[in-house]
């Protein structure tokens, strides 16, 4: 764990910025009193106003910058923009050219395999390796696995249909069943790439996927074994019955969703239709983790390569095929063949697949880009620097900073993604210059993504989707699914606390 920096350390000067709005509070404290404002304001606009993230991520960089002294030059450069990068350029820019692309590749891998219907396959054969009884394991595993690539939820409106038809034909709750399903979809979506969360993180600090990935799994899986363990525990307290409403609209929902891609176009002659091959000829489960896990490993791979191979030419070829960028459009044309030129789609099919996919992505990607204007901001006002010098006054290990930023910008705001990018720019002065290793920066970022799941509640919109989804009394959801993030949240911070005294 990261111990404070020794108090002999003077703090920054201040920044050569005269323009200031708190000009007449000199040095540190101003600066202190304009992050504090602006994150009071970040909130304010968030929670009261119900200004979109994006907006209100940008209106509170400019006033933060304004507030610190940045001139109007500085923050938007000038008409010509042939002299000077503006902030909010380069801050926009340098995170977006890391993460736009590994979110769009993502969540195209995501959408090839949900419509192909590999949740049901993996679903199926776990329900019938595990057996009924232990139906909850296996809608557990369901979640972790199918999580990685699709975002959360996306993976509760796919995997619904199948807890419901489990607990009608088992008579037990839904909670016994949809909570292991949940844990697993949220630990994936908090900890691992390519979920924006994450990739924006290490885009931000400067962390290689790789790392990001090992520490996930190394954070994630004890969490969610906890989480799993809640989830037995609450779902055998509150009995909760099959939602029939909700039931029948996802029946009726796959029916469209089927006659929609039959629709989208004639499959080659002799080959069924789209929507019917994913119903007529299940994906081989082999397929669907070999999707799922190529990219991965070639993730791992790369980053490991530099230390198990000398500078040579496979070790390029590896360090080439592990790049994120690689590795997911290896995953995508993967997807593309297997689940769906091999089994009849069309070139249109897949063409309209993805193109719909990329829709939700982009309030995703604007609010990420937001996030590093914010800690572009931070950083050239000096605020940062003011922060980091506080923050190592007060002592704490900056694993548990981060944790506890974050929690309190999760709670306050509910959305997990600003919790994020807003916690990486104040943390990122803390970690600069103070020559952390890789897997000790990639500790920090499962710090900062476990406080962003802390305690779901009404603010958060993935508390409503659990709530009335799986008809799921707002008391109830509070006892189960409040709780069950909450446990993934402090497990996954402690395990990433243990590690990062080791690391």
């Amino acid at each position: 764990m990261v111990l404070a920096a020794p108090s002999v350390l003077a703090p920054p000067p201040p920044p050569p910025h005269t323009g200031g709005l708190l000009a007449l509070v000199p040095g540190t404290p101003g600066l202190l009193t304009v992050a504090a404002l602006g994150v009071a304001l970040l909130l304010f606009l968030i929670v009261k106003v119900r200004l979109q993230p994006f907006v209100a991520l940008l209106a509170v960089s400019v006033a933060v910058g304004l507030g610190a002294g940045l001139s109007v030059t500085e923050l938007f450069g000038t008409v010509q923009k042939s002299d000077a990068t503006s902030l909010i350029e380069s801050g926009m820019g340098g995170i977006l050219g890391h993460v736009a692309v590994i979110i769009g590749l993502g969540t195209m891998l995501g959408a090839i395999l949900e419509v192909s219907g590999g949740a049901e396959v993996l679903s199926g054969r776990l329900m019938g390796l595990f057996g009924e009884r232990r139906a909850p394991l296996a809608m557990g595993l369901t979640g972790l696995l199918f999580g990685i690539p699709v975002f959360f939820d996306v993976g509760v409106f796919v995997l619904a249909p199948i807890v419901y038809a489990v607990a009608k034909r088992s008579g037990k709750s839904v909670l016994l069943l949809c909570m292991p399903l949940l844990a697993g979809l949220s630990m994936t979506h908090a900890f691992l790439p390519p979920h924006p969360g994450p990739v924006a993180a290490a885009g931000l600090l400067g962390v290689e996927l790789g790392w990001v990935v090992l520490m996930g799994v190394v954070c994630g899986v004890p969490a969610v074994l906890a989480a799993w363990g809640y989830a037995a525990w609450i779902g055998r307290r509150v009995f909760v019955p099959v939602p029939q409403d909700m039931a029948e609209a996802a029946e009726e929902a796959r029916a469209a969703v089927v006659a929609e891609q039959r629709a989208a176009g004639p499959a080659p002659a002799g080959k069924p239709a789209p929507g019917a091959a994913a119903r007529e000829e299940p994906v081989a489960l082999g397929t669907v983790l070999a999707v799922i896990g190529t990219p991965l490993l070639l993730i791992l791979g790369a980053t490991f390569s530099s230390v198990a191979l000398k500078p040579s030419t496979p070790r390029s070829v590896v360090e080439f095929l592990g790049h994120p960028f690689v590795a997911l459009t290896i995953g995508l044309l993967m997807a593309y063949y297997l689940l769906g030129i091999r089994r009849g789609w069309s070139r249109r099919s897949l063409e309209t697949v993805s193109t719909a996919s990329l829709k939700p992505v982009g309030n995703i990607i604007l609010v990420v880009g937001a996030g590093g204007v914010f800690g572009a901001v931070l950083k050239g006002s000096g605020v940062a620097d003011a922060l980091s010098a506080t923050f190592q006054d007060v002592g704490l290990p900056v694993v548990l900073l981060a944790w506890l930023v974050s929690v309190v910008l999760r709670v306050a705001q509910g959305s997990a993604t600003v919790a994020i990018v807003t916690t990486a720019g104040i943390v990122l002065p803390l970690v600069e210059g103070h020559g952390l290793s890789q897997p000790h920066l990639a500790l920090v970022i499962m710090a900062i993504s476990a406080g962003s799941i802390f305690a779901s509640h009404v603010n958060d919109g993935g508390f409503w989707i659990v709530a009335k989804y799986f008809g799921i009394s707002e008391r109830d959801t509070l006892k189960s699914w409040t709780v069950l993030e909450s446990v993934l949240s402090v497990t996954g911070f402690a395990v990433a606390a243990l590690v990062s005294l080791a690391v």
